[in-house]
């Protein structure tokens, strides 16, 4: 590889302009940027001579910029993964707290298919949103967003009936 330092100066102001406009944040820019020219000099030997070595580091911008969108993404979804599971917990906690078992059923019966049978597997058969969403040929997302929907559904009746009495 030339020299990096003779790279990197040569580069380095295109590179990072490239990636203010992409991400439109500077200090994020300068993060990539950084990482950009480390993955460049690591990939170096990939490098094919006959394309711009300017375009050949933007493209590994590109590349870096998609692949923490697609980290940070994980674990926005597992986050709120965690924080749902622990959400049907309280909820289930309080549920059981304040109404009987017969409350609950009577309660659980009057929902709509397919909310009753979904939320029946996930608390009384104990079954993971994949399972739920294997058996109705649906993505966990969907069992998981059924769930929470047939959730809310009671304890909107669960109010409703605390008014009534």
């Amino acid at each position: 590889m030339p020299e990096a330092e003779v790279i990197y100066d040569q580069y380095k102001d295109l590179v990072f302009g490239y990636l203010i406009r992409l991400c439109r944040n500077r200090d994020l820019a300068e993060d990539l940027t950084q990482e950009t020219f480390y993955a460049a000099i690591r990939q170096w030997d990939t490098f094919r001579k006959d394309s711009d070595t300017g375009t050949w580091l933007c493209s590994i911008a590109r590349n870096q910029y998609y692949l923490l969108l697609r980290k940070a993404d994980k674990q926005r979804k597992l986050l709120e993964k965690q924080q749902a599971e622990a959400a049907e917990d309280d909820f289930t906690e309080k549920l059981m707290d304040r109404i009987t078992a017969f409350d609950a059923y009577k309660i659980l019966h009057r929902l709509k298919e397919p909310y009753r049978e979904i939320l029946t597997m996930r608390l009384f058969s104990e079954l993971g949103y994949r399972e739920i969403g294997e058996l109705f040929e649906r993505s966990e997302d969907w069992a998981r967003v059924m769930c929470f929907r047939a959730k809310r559904m009671i304890v909107e009746q669960m109010k409703e009936e605390t008014k009534n009495e």
